[in-house]
Order: C-alpha cells, then structure tokens, then sequence
C-alpha cells in the first residue's frame, strides 16, 4: 500500500532555508522517479523538481539554484533542500511518484507540508 508523508514546512522569512522530507512505504524510492510538486492559492499543482531511479535530477525554472531534491533508498525518502526562498515559494508542497499513483480512479496525494515565506 502506498503511504507518503511530507515534513519539514513552517514559516521563514525570504532569504531562509528549510529542508523537507518524504517518507515512503516500502521501496517506492528505489524502485520509481520521484517529485515534489506544490500548489500555491489560485494556482494549479505544479512540478518542482525530480529525482530518476539513476540518480538523476531536473528542475522546474523558477527553483533551478536554489532547491536540490535528494533521496536515501536505505531510509526510503525523499528530500529537498530549499535555500534563497521568496515570497512566492509559498505553497503547500508534495512528494509523489512521476507519474503520481493513483488510489481506485484517484490521483493519490498525501497531506503535504506547508512552506510559508514572508517578505
């Protein structure tokens, strides 16, 4: 059964850093390409960055520099690293497999984690 659950979000101010996390069940790491995704206030569920089964990263345009996403197969997760953080960081930010599981008909996301950037 798939289980993900993001930690690490809170309140910085712009400039600040936070690393968060994604705990997966069972080998979904090792085993699949992994993301994390965020969705700001009026805004659709985007792609921030990527991580293969080789190792292997990509980045959305607007983190490339600042984020870096990583992962421990051992420990079954996923992080990202998040430095230089601006206002419109802010969104509550996901982790999930690329492309996302999916529960019954559903697209599966757990609850996320908030990341707050004041200015």
């Amino acid at each position: 059964q798939v289980q993900l659950v993001e930690s690490g979000g809170g309140l910085v101010q712009a400039g600040g850093s936070l690393r968060l996390s994604c705990a997966a069940s069972g080998s979904i790491i090792s085993f699949n390409t992994m993301a994390w995704y965020r969705r700001a206030p009026g805004k659709q569920r985007e792609l921030v960055a990527l991580i293969s089964e080789r190792g292997s990263t990509n980045y959305a345009d607007f983190v490339k520099g600042r984020f870096t996403i990583s992962r421990d197969n051992t420990k079954n997760t996923v992080y990202l690293q998040m430095n230089s953080l601006k206002p419109e960081d802010t969104a509550l930010y996901y982790c999930n497999r690329v492309p996302p599981f999916r529960l019954n008909l559903s697209t599966y996301w757990g609850q996320g984690t908030q990341v707050t950037v004041s200015s």
